[in-house]
């Protein structure tokens, strides 16, 4: 991700980019009024060397490292007697002086090399589990978990989840160790004192605090991005460390910083204990995730969508098909429904609800609330199991010769055209994929800024099928009639026929 620096602490031994050039930074200039009274009544604590003392043997350092292969190649031949020869040998004899190459051999060696990562992490059952981040271990070949007297365990890696960041360790020691245990990150507040424990750079064992700078960051990094952001600093090598509240429960796992350097300047992540809780448990349990599944695919709502579906403000997620083979299609669950309540909990928007459901326990019956042509109902779906599998990489789509434009006016910004053979082969349209095509689109209209391109394919207008030129045409004139100034177009994209609903002006 081009706008975000993960924190992990040391780069890959051979061939790894600089990290100093995956960042962002943003500069916030603001102007700030202090109401009477705030100084007063706002008090930092005394200090945090009593929390420190209760938690700190249970933070550790993570060792992680990885065989890489390294190729030996022949060295050049030289003639006997060549004046070059006590110089090749020289260069080739450096760092082992008792052993020389011998002409045409190659330069003996080690058979590989070790990249090494530096991490953190904590212990949640004196047992031995111990909790980090996926990206400390990675990839890694032996993992060693280094405790705050010194002392060094080898690591068994039970589970590791890349969507969360999330890995789970085992290590055995002869006597029970320092545990920490979660807390209720829900129950922490914006402004909420935090401290952070790791590994920066590492230096070893070091303390940092702050305040819970925002809740419910999004960052991009995975499909259930929910962050707790602090200013506590966080740097490289902080990783899969706890972030504490004030009672010495963990509340979060620091995972991620945005830096120009590499260096903390105050935006840090930490994943919610909320949402790490429930993985840690599969993980140690299964070695995998088990995440629940509800079989559809789902996207924003925005103002006029809202508008055109009758909700009366922005919010839920939009479904924009249903798995004949989901959980969904059984209970009832239509395409053009919007899920505003999964489970008692409220879907803000279409983030809530990927991560809300895969928490949820596979095979529980919820009862799932949608807006339906702007009517509450309620559907009881008993949810399966995501697959987890991954899927074959889509083809890229090429850019198509220009078509022969026809049918402009009908829909503001938009010239059409039907599909027929040739512009279905030209425009890489996927079979099965039927409506009114998108030929060209004005830069400058509204159709432009909701991302219509010349290959897209209006299947419907309005819940209403469209087929032809003189389809989409009787619609949009039978919605203007009705005094509709904006229409609901469900649209196909590219050579998978990926479907999205958009909303779009039709006067």
């Amino acid at each position: 991700m081009s706008h975000l620096m993960e924190t992990r602490s040391q780069q890959q031994a051979k061939g790894s980019a600089p990290m100093a050039a995956r960042f962002f930074a943003v500069l916030f200039l603001s102007l700030s009024v202090i109401a009477p009274g705030f100084a007063q009544n706002s008090r930092a604590p005394e200090g945090f060397a009593d929390l420190t003392e209760r938690v700190m043997d249970a933070v550790v350092n993570i060792k992680a490292s990885q065989r890489v292969a390294q190729r030996n190649v022949p060295l050049p031949q030289l003639p006997p007697g060549s004046p070059f020869e006590d110089l090749f040998n020289d260069f080739f004899n450096r760092g082992n002086p008792n052993r020389g190459p011998q002409q045409g051999q190659p330069p003996q060696g080690q058979p590989n090399q070790r990249s090494q990562s530096l991490g953190s992490g904590f212990v949640i059952d004196a047992s031995g589990i111990v909790v980090t981040n996926n990206h400390v271990i990675a990839e890694a070949t032996d993992v060693f978990v280094v405790f705050n007297d010194g002392s060094e365990l080898k690591a068994e890696v039970l589970g590791k989840d890349p969507k969360t960041d999330i890995a789970v360790l085992r290590v055995k020691s002869d006597k029970p160790l320092k545990a920490v245990k979660f807390g209720d990150s829900d129950k922490a507040r914006v402004g909420d004192w935090v401290i952070a424990i790791g590994n920066p750079f590492g230096f070893g064992g070091s303390v940092s605090a702050g305040i819970v700078s925002a809740k419910q960051r999004n960052i991009r990094s995975g499909p259930y991005d929910s962050f707790i952001q602090t200013d506590a600093a966080i740097n490289r090598g902080n990783s899969g460390g706890p972030l504490f509240n004030m009672a010495g429960d963990v509340i979060g796992i620091n995972t991620a910083i945005i830096s120009p350097s590499g260096g903390s300047i105050g935006i840090g992540f930490s994943i919610p204990a909320n949402l790490a809780v429930p993985i840690i448990s599969q993980l140690r349990e299964f070695g995998e995730t088990r995440r629940g599944w509800l079989g559809v695919a789902i996207q924003d709502v925005d103002d006029d969508m809202a508008d055109a579906l009758k909700l009366g403000s922005k919010r839920g997620a939009m479904i924009l098909s249903v798995d004949d083979k989901g959980p969904a299609k059984p209970a009832g669950i239509e395409r053009e429904d919007v899920i505003i309540r999964f489970d008692g909990q409220d879907i803000r928007n279409s983030r809530d609800l990927p991560r809300i459901v895969a928490q949820t326990p596979i095979g529980k019956e919820v009862d799932v609330v949608i807006m339906r042509q702007g009517r509450e109902v309620i559907r009881k779906v008993k949810l399966g199991r995501l697959d987890e599998t991954p899927q074959q990489a889509s083809a890229t789509r090429t850019e198509p010769p220009a078509a022969q434009p026809s049918g402009a006016g009908i829909v503001p910004g938009l010239t059409l055209s039907g599909v027929t053979p040739d512009a279905r082969r030209r425009f890489n349209i996927k079979e099965g994929v039927d409506g009114v095509l998108v030929t060209m689109v004005d830069g400058n209209s509204i159709a432009a800024e909701r991302r219509f391109a010349p290959g897209d394919v209006i299947v419907e207008v309005q819940r209403e099928a469209v087929k032809s030129l003189a389809d989409i045409r009787k619609r949009i004139d039978a919605l203007k009639a009705a005094g509709q100034k904006r229409a609901l177009f469900y649209v196909a994209s590219g050579p998978e026929g990926t479907l999205r609903y958009v909303t779009l002006p039709i006067e």
